[in-house]
């Protein structure tokens, strides 16, 4: 009976907005109770992975963060995301796993009021570090935003950029707590 009408017909042709692959990934992991997966970039001479690591359970806030869709995605983690932890500038590679310990909150060093920082704690090294090289040579990261916007320190990971890039460094996903 709808059919005859052409109720199907006018759906069909009703435009819905576009939503990025990010944005999908992260409503399916809150629908879900999965962690969502970012990339953390830090350059090795102001705070290193060694660093992170030293500091234990209690971790570290993840501050200095001065650019705003960097900011809006820490505003976007919760509690017990994973990241890559990345050296950028020297290196440039994954040597890391590192989990969102407590969500975006003010950071102490801004007088503006303006940025916010996670704190995170280390997870895991990477046994074989993932050079950037090697990941703009996998077809399979080809969409992955470090590809396509090197610049930007806190970027979204999608979980099948997740997965590889834990089989490229040798990374057994099965250990890690999540």
């Amino acid at each position: 009976m709808l059919a005859e009408r052409g109720v199907f017909d006018f759906w069909a042709r009703v435009e819905r907005p576009r939503v990025s692959r990010y944005a999908t990934a992260r409503c399916f992991a809150k629908a879900l109770r999965m962690p969502a997966y970012w990339l953390l970039k830090s350059e090795p001479d102001a705070f290193s992975w060694d660093e992170l690591v030293s500091r234990g359970a209690k971790g570290e806030s993840w501050d200095g963060v001065r650019n705003y869709q960097a900011r809006n995605n820490m505003r976007a983690m919760k509690v017990g995301d994973l990241g890559f932890f990345y050296h950028s500038n020297e290196g440039k590679n994954v040597v890391g796993i590192c989990r969102i310990i407590a969500l975006a909150h003010p950071e102490a060093k801004d007088e503006t009021g303006k940025w916010e920082c996670v704190d995170v704690a280390a997870v895991a090294p990477v046994p074989n570090p993932v050079t950037l090289e090697a990941i703009k040579a996998n077809p399979k990261l080809d969409g992955m935003v470090l590809v396509n916007n090197s610049r930007l320190s806190v970027q979204p990971v999608s979980a099948d950029e997740w997965k590889e890039v834990c089989r490229m460094g040798g990374v057994e996903q099965r250990k890690l707590k999540v």
